[in-house]
């Protein structure tokens, strides 16, 4: 039945064995006084998560993919489970502070206005993280990468950082590590368009989510050490402009403009992309650094081409 728990925490593992355990205690210890319900979806790990899992979470919900079917489908997975009010998506490699859960429950239960909230993100080092986004669109996503957001200083960048994280706030997204969500307003809208197998879900969920009326909200009521991009690891990653860029997040980019922006969208985050990797090319060259420090960009380009034709121009995902 429906509210049975105050909180279902729907946790997907890929190959992060050594995380399972110290990603769940840290989460019972922030949900202390709530009735907490925790299902776990293993996305068909092959490094002894599943026998770990059958061995010493018992008392969890408990469900095995054959095969790794993505983030957004493996949450998906888990609603049909969840007997909570609310529901909280939490990756295996963010750390619940004490009674984290609980406040941020507060929160929530307080602001009737609110559908979902983030909360305050600090790396393993401490040093804060994005935690309260703008939503991308073709031109900050090329200011960003192409490192020229000092000539556009009105532009809103996607992860600015220049602004009071010490009081809540109203944004477009919030990263999807710690995802507290109301279960009305995933039985309004849903939870994750399954056609994104990793990256862009919860920004398409939040665009609904506000499309809906509800309100996406930074809550830094507690704080949360997220070490990210430890299940990614496993799906290959690209370099590009200093970063890593997985294939998987350049396909999800192109699915999501295709979706929110259009074919005209689609096509302007394609060429202003194919431009980034040209200046930053250019870039590499003048400050005569390696050439074969080139052909990261080159990769970065040549990948977006190739996904744009094997999605059907965006239209489909290819897994």
């Amino acid at each position: 039945m429906m509210d049975d728990f105050d909180v279902s925490a729907i946790i997907v593992n890929y190959n992060t064995q050594a995380l399972l355990q110290p990603c769940v205690d840290a989460l019972r210890a922030g949900a202390v006084g709530l009735r907490l319900q925790i299902i776990i979806v293993d996305n068909g790990s092959r490094d002894g998560s599943q026998d770990l899992l059958r061995r010493d979470f018992a008392d969890c919900e408990l469900l095995f993919n054959t095969d790794n079917v993505g983030f957004g489908r493996a949450n998906n997975q888990a609603v049909a489970l969840a007997q909570g009010r609310h529901l909280l998506l939490l990756n295996t490699d963010a750390f619940v502070a004490p009674g984290g859960v609980t406040s941020t429950v507060a929160y929530l239960d307080a602001h009737p206005e609110c559908g979902l909230l983030g909360v305050r993100l600090v790396g393993r080092d401490g040093l804060l993280q994005p935690s309260c986004r703008y939503f991308p669109t073709p031109w900050n996503e090329f200011v960003g990468r192409a490192g020229l957001d000092r000539l556009f200083p009105r532009t809103r960048m996607i992860d600015d950082m220049d602004w009071d994280h010490a009081s809540p706030r109203p944004c477009d997204w919030v990263p999807g590590c710690y995802y507290l969500v109301r279960r009305k307003v995933v039985n309004q809208v849903g939870l994750f368009d399954p056609r994104y197998f990793l990256y862009y879900e919860e920004v398409d969920h939040c665009r609904a989510v506000k499309a809906a009326g509800w309100q996406v909200t930074y809550c830094p009521e507690t704080t949360v050490v997220h070490i990210g991009g430890e299940s990614a690891k496993s799906e290959g990653e690209l370099t590009s402009g200093g970063r890593q860029i997985s294939a998987l997040q350049i396909e999800s980019g192109l699915l999501y403009y295709r979706k929110h922006h259009g074919r005209r969208g689609l096509w302007l985050n394609v060429i202003l992309g194919t431009l980034a990797d040209a200046l930053l090319a250019a870039k590499w060259l003048l400050r005569r650094r390696p050439l074969h420090g080139v052909q990261a960009f080159w990769l970065h380009t040549t990948t977006m081409w190739s996904l744009l034709r094997r999605t059907g121009w965006a239209h489909r995902p290819t897994r």
